[in-house]
């Protein structure tokens, strides 16, 4: 792919919008970055064989950033519950290795639309805002072990930072929303290095060439360009955690989703 203005100043407006959600709601960002990348590497000329799992490793890589300032800001303001964390993160490592390896054997349409479907059902979610029972209480260390491992396995395969999971499993436990977004912003920082180097590695080690840029299914350029702006904005979504009215960002958010999806699905099936 040739690297023009028009596709910098895409992948720099990109970052912008991606970071600030992260920050916001203690997402990685994937929601956005993987439709919107794969429209763009099939409007750059490749198939969408090739498209679909370059944009989510892609994605993936373009995580780790802006996972880092989000956790960053969010420890900060001590908004991350290290208990959870500590028994999380050993599985979502884990869950992220098979999940990549599922992407490997899979075909770029079934993958495609299992990310449409699972995004819609996030979607549906972020609208109803369903409030947690008040018995419940921070699960045991085994149950948030295996919580971790499902998330880390769903976010593999479509290429989030977790937080679409991990916020609502932390808020059913009836952890504060700000404290959920803190700690869905910490996990996805281990999650989102597993990925990218299964991504780069594992699952891509055929697939390197150094005149296009990619190393795996990660377009470097394309980390580098959405990592410029995500880094700073992160740190504005954080901050903006505490004035903004989440609830309604929420269904701004699950919106943007169901249009960027549909886009990302009408655009991979005519390819086929």
């Amino acid at each position: 792919m040739e690297i023009t203005l028009e596709l910098i100043i895409y992948l720099l407006a990109l970052g912008l919008v991606v970071g600030f959600m992260a920050g916001l709601l203690g997402i990685g960002g994937g929601g956005i970055m993987v439709p919107v990348l794969s429209v763009i590497f099939i409007n750059e000329g490749l198939s969408a064989e090739k498209a679909v799992p370059l944009a989510l490793g892609t994605s993936m890589a373009s995580i780790v950033i802006t996972s880092f300032s989000s956790m960053r800001a969010h420890k900060a303001k001590d908004n991350i519950i290290w208990k959870a964390f500590k028994s999380m993160a050993p599985g979502v490592v884990l869950g992220v290795l098979v999940g990549t390896f599922i992407v490997s054997i899979t075909n770029s349409l079934a993958l495609c639309i299992f990310f449409s479907i699972f995004m819609a059902y996030i979607s549906v979610q972020l609208f109803l805002d369903k409030k947690p029972k008040p018995t419940r209480e921070l699960l045991p260390k085994p149950y948030l072990f295996g919580a971790g491992g499902g998330i880390g396995t769903i976010s593999a395969l479509v290429s989030i930072g977790g937080g679409s999971l991990t916020v609502p499993f932390l808020i059913w436990q009836n952890i504060d929303g700000k404290k959920a977004i803190g700690t869905s912003a910490a996990l996805g920082f281990p999650l989102s290095i597993t990925g990218a180097l299964s991504y780069m590695i594992i699952t891509g080690i055929g697939n390197i060439d150094i005149q296009t840029f990619t190393f795996g299914y990660v377009y470097l350029p394309a980390v580098l360009f959405i990592s410029l702006t995500s880094f700073f904005t992160a740190k504005l979504g954080a901050k903006c955690t505490q004035i903004l009215p989440v609830s309604i960002l929420k269904k701004i958010l699950g919106t943007l989703n169901v249009i960027l999806c549909t886009k990302m699905i009408v655009s991979v099936i005519s390819e086929f």
